[in-house]
């Protein structure tokens, strides 16, 4: 059981190489030029995926390996006051799009992370933001969704199991983390 996991990760991995090298190059391109402009990345997601927006904030603003100076990101799973009190309010489909509204501005990065790609709060919060001329960037898998029609770019992990999607999008999260720190 654990070598038959070990093998279908290992799979995951190198097929989400093959088919989002460029990408994921792409994206970390946007989010380092939206730095240097003093821009700030906004990152999302439900369960799982609330977790690697946190983790992957945490990398920016603390630090991923080299010593840097802490760079603005901040995922908006955190604030449980905002997010029960806009639940209750406005409904669980608007934690992320109202926060958003106040939060960002023009030339922000948003990072959806969604395994599916069709979760509403998410695709909710990237509406908005390319409305408001943020980039908006998607994590997602499967067949990448709805995040597929609103995002500038979406990495999609092309594989079926919410495991493997996620544990591909904390690399493809590290990686980014990665060229940042090289070239900021």
């Amino acid at each position: 059981m654990i070598s038959a996991y070990f093998e279908a990760h290992e799979k995951v991995a190198q097929k989400t190489l093959f088919e989002n090298e460029k990408i994921i190059e792409e994206i970390a391109k946007i989010v380092l030029e939206a730095l240097k402009n003093g821009n700030k990345i906004m990152l999302f997601g439900n369960g799982g995926s609330a977790a690697d927006a946190q983790h992957i904030a945490a990398e920016f603003t603390g630090r991923f390996v080299k010593e840097r100076r802490g760079l603005p990101a901040i995922a908006l799973t955190t604030d449980t006051s905002a997010l029960t009190a806009i639940g209750n309010d406005y409904g669980y489909e608007r934690i992320f799009d109202r926060q958003v509204e106040a939060l960002a501005k023009e030339g922000d990065v948003l990072v959806g992370i969604s395994t599916s790609g069709n979760s509403q709060n998410v695709v909710n919060a990237l509406t908005l933001g390319k409305d408001m001329k943020c980039s908006c960037i998607g994590l997602s898998g499967r067949d990448g969704g709805e995040m597929n029609h609103i995002c500038d770019i979406n990495c999609v992990v092309p594989s079926e199991t919410t495991a493997h999607i996620q544990e591909m999008h904390i690399v493809i999260g590290h990686l980014i983390c990665q060229y940042v720190d090289k070239y900021i």
